[in-house]
């Protein structure tokens, strides 16, 4: 499975991945899931949004255990993210097989769409419109950096734009969803532990930056005539890096834009998408709001004007203490850790009871062609999933 998925959208220049919602490595992606599923004997689905699952079992029957995760990626993003915890999905219940279980509730796999939000600018799209977080209209209104917008995309894939929406129908269906990825990050790294399971998912959300200032001539226009928006963007990013530090939160500009974009011009516009996170909603609305206090002073000074958009939030994520808890007794007291990295499992958790599965990541990068878990670490978390999935289904 892990070779045959392993080609689908990497750019070889960068050898990272580059599988965007909608696109044609994303339909890829599609067709090697339908093609796992099928060659399993489950029965194959997709939702209305985009949201493939596989069953075994009635998939109306009720009270369903259900994994998987996403497909896609982040601009260059790693193999690792996402597939695998499909990939081990799909093993798992291979495992389970093999192990002669006999599952006594459903179970199913899903590969939520759009999940790191790359092409559109907002994570989770799919399981976001399943739970009802995000409704048709704003779906409908997102756009790419072409203009191309969520709603034509869908449609030329071949799906329909128009039948988005909440399903509470389908999750009224699911009574547990587990989640295994890959770990963003070294807690696990010095431990003798390959697997973890997470306690909790820090506050986090994408602020979008809008620095208006005045083009000019590069070679003509003295210093103290500018209105250089390129200025007030860097003091923010400096701004942004103490702030966080100061409040043990985390804040990330990690994608910029700029008008007109011309060497010897000065920029009119530059725009930059601001990630931060923290341990609580408070901490997080506080260094968000300085950062924006340093950038709208810094402004002044400079002659610009600055606007501030939220474009996304997704607030803390407590999974459910007695799933929770089970998972790590039937993993023997695995370790419990909380993360700063969001996940379908977080936006379901506020409807159905939900958990995730840590895969240790030996040197904690993420979000680049440098993500990796060892093979023996990729088969202990598929062998923690089976257990999990057995003591969850089949007894």
């Amino acid at each position: 499975m892990w070779r045959d998925l392993l080609p689908i959208g990497r750019d070889a220049a960068s050898g990272g991945y580059r599988r965007y919602a909608w696109t044609g490595a994303d339909a890829d992606c599609r067709s090697w899931f339908r093609a796992q599923a099928e060659s399993r004997g489950l029965t194959y689905e997709t939702d209305r949004n985009g949201n493939q699952w596989a069953w075994l079992g009635d998939p109306t029957a009720g009270d369903a255990v259900v994994t998987g995760s996403h497909l896609d990626s982040v601009p260059d993003g790693g193999a690792f993210d996402g597939p695998l915890g499909v990939v081990s999905s799909f093993a798992a219940l291979d495992e389970l097989r093999a192990r002669g279980a006999k599952p006594g509730r459903p179970l199913a796999i899903v590969n939520f769409g759009d999940e790191e939000g790359a092409r559109f600018g907002l994570a989770c799209v799919g399981s976001r419109l399943t739970a009802g977080q995000l409704t048709r209209d704003k779906a409908h209104a997102l756009r790419d950096g072409d203009g191309v917008s969520l709603a034509h995309a869908m449609e030329r894939a071949g799906y329909d734009p128009e039948a988005i929406g909440p399903d509470p129908e389908r999750l009224a269906r699911i009574g547990a969803f587990v989640e295994l990825h890959v770990e963003q990050g070294r807690a696990l790294a010095d431990t003798p532990h390959p697997v973890g399971v997470a306690s909790a998912i820090w506050p986090h959300g994408r602020w979008r930056f809008d620095f208006h200032g005045e083009a000019n001539h590069a070679g003509t226009t003295r210093l103290d005539d500018r209105r250089d928006p390129m200025l007030t963007y860097a003091n923010t990013v400096l701004a942004a890096r103490k702030k966080a530090r100061l409040a043990g939160a985390l804040a990330t500009f990690g994608k910029v834009a700029v008008e007109p974009n011309g060497v010897n011009a000065i920029a009119s516009l530059v725009r930059g998408w601001l990630d931060s996170r923290a341990a609580d909603e408070e901490t997080l609305a506080a260094v968000v709001a300085e950062i924006e206090q340093a950038a709208v002073e810094r402004g002044g000074r400079d002659g610009v004007d600055v606007r501030v958009t939220r474009e996304s939030f997704t607030p803390v994520v407590e999974f459910a203490h007695d799933l929770r808890d089970e998972l790590a007794k039937l993993l023997g007291g695995a370790p419990v850790l909380p993360t700063g990295a969001g996940h379908d499992a977080g936006i379901l958790s506020g409807v159905i009871p939900t958990a995730m599965l840590f895969v240790r990541n030996p040197t904690g990068v993420s979000h680049s062609p440098a993500e990796t878990a060892t093979e023996d670490d990729c088969v202990a978390g598929v062998t923690a999933l089976a257990d999990v999935l057995e003591g969850l289904a089949c007894r």
